[in-house]
């Protein structure tokens, strides 16, 4: 049967082709540790697990879910008194908050609620795979920024040619940015706002990893910068901070326009988020922030034990301040294609390339910390010992 044209567009979406990958050694009996995906193995706090429980005990529950694709108003006003509470920044819960499946989805329907067939789209390089497949499912046109070491991963605006600029519609940004860790700021944030109000370019800011910064890295959010919400929206999602990637349930926040917009796209779409899911976020965000710091202190010794061995094998850099994941400068005289196969051939260590993430990539891996402390210190084991034998 003949599949739609718009998916023959798409390439293998990276987190897929990695599990194959990595479940295909496994079957063979490799010892295989992957340090590729970003999915926190510690368990979600008690208290949340235990709100699920209980609201899925109330047959009311098991309906449609309480004003359906929008999210409950409970949630969304949680969410504005979170919004308040950590960034300084108020949301009306009625018209600029909107309850998703994870930001993930957000992503998607920002496009069909936002971009019209041909229209551009900006998004950076290296940048999160899904949002070029999310533009080109919308038909949209792609269009790479380049983020690079020397402008701090920051996307330099006043570079983007003009002809181009003119035919963009939006633009997708994340910061913390996942692959590189790097951190946006306040000014960086007022200078998008202008360059996209003089652009008529609405913004998406893919924010899941807000909350997860290290030395003394300040929270920032989108819609701190003065008139945000007057160009765009952000997403967020209870993912990162809370341990529940597979709860699915984050939010999108900001202009009331996009959020009506993207709405309609999700009452024609899904009928909303499971009712037990959205009280049990309101309860992480309501009384489990202190559970954030406890998981920063875990993943602050990860990231120090990585970053000692990446130094004992010659790998010497100044990492960026965000996110769970390190990118890591191969060694010299190897590309990320090189060094990612030599790791999984000889040691079993799964990292994702960085080309994966774009033609500015190269050069660079991705490591996550999301693995038991057991499993991270062997892996390191087994690249220091493969990088120095014989030294």
């Amino acid at each position: 049967m003949q599949i739609a044209n718009r998916l023959a567009k798409i390439p293998p979406y990276l987190f897929m082709e990695l599990r194959k990958k990595i479940n295909k050694a496994k079957s063979d009996g490799v010892d295989v540790i992957s340090l590729a995906i970003g999915d926190p193995v510690e368990a979600t706090p008690a208290s949340i697990i235990d709100e699920l429980c209980a609201a899925s005990r109330d047959p009311l529950n098991h309906r449609y879910p309480t004003d359906e694709e929008k999210g409950m108003l409970l949630y969304r006003q949680e969410i504005a008194a979170w919004y308040q509470t950590r960034y300084g920044v108020t949301l009306n819960p009625e018209n600029e908050i909107l309850g998703l499946i994870g930001s993930k989805e957000g992503c998607h329907h920002f496009i069909l609620a936002r971009v019209n067939p041909g229209d551009t789209v900006l998004m950076t390089d290296p940048g999160y795979p899904a949002y070029r497949a999310s533009i080109l499912m919308g038909e949209g046109v792609p269009y790479n920024v380049p983020i690079l070491p020397q402008n701090d991963y920051l996307p330099v605006l006043e570079d983007i040619p003009s002809d181009v600029v003119k035919k963009a519609t939006a633009m997708f940004l994340n910061y913390p940015n996942n692959p590189t860790g790097a951190c946006a700021t306040l000014e960086f944030l007022d200078k998008l706002v202008a360059f996209a109000k003089a652009s008529d370019i609405a913004v998406c800011y893919d924010n899941p990893y807000s909350e997860v910064l290290f030395s003394g890295q300040p929270r920032i959010s989108f819609l701190m910068a003065k008139g945000a919400k007057d160009v765009g929206i952000e997403l967020n999602s209870l993912s990162k901070p809370f341990n529940m990637c597979g709860w699915r349930i984050g939010m999108a926040c900001g202009n009331p326009e996009l959020i009506a917009a993207i709405s309609k796209v999700k009452e024609n779409t899904d009928s909303g988020i499971f009712n037990p899911i959205q009280y049990a976020g309101i309860q992480a965000l309501r009384n489990e922030a202190p559970f954030i710091e406890k998981m920063l202190e875990v993943y602050g010794k990860r990231r120090e034990l990585v970053l000692k061995t990446l130094k004992k094998i010659g790998i010497n850099f100044d990492p960026p301040r965000g996110t769970f994941y390190l990118w890591v400068p191969v060694p010299q005289g190897m590309t990320s294609l090189e060094f990612t196969n030599r790791l999984f051939d000889k040691t079993a260590v799964v990292v994702a390339s960085g080309t994966a993430y774009g033609q500015y990539g190269e050069g660079f891996v991705r490591i996550s910390l999301t693995v038991p402390d057991d499993r991270l210190q062997e892996a390191m084991e087994r690249i220091e010992k493969e990088f120095t034998a014989g030294k």
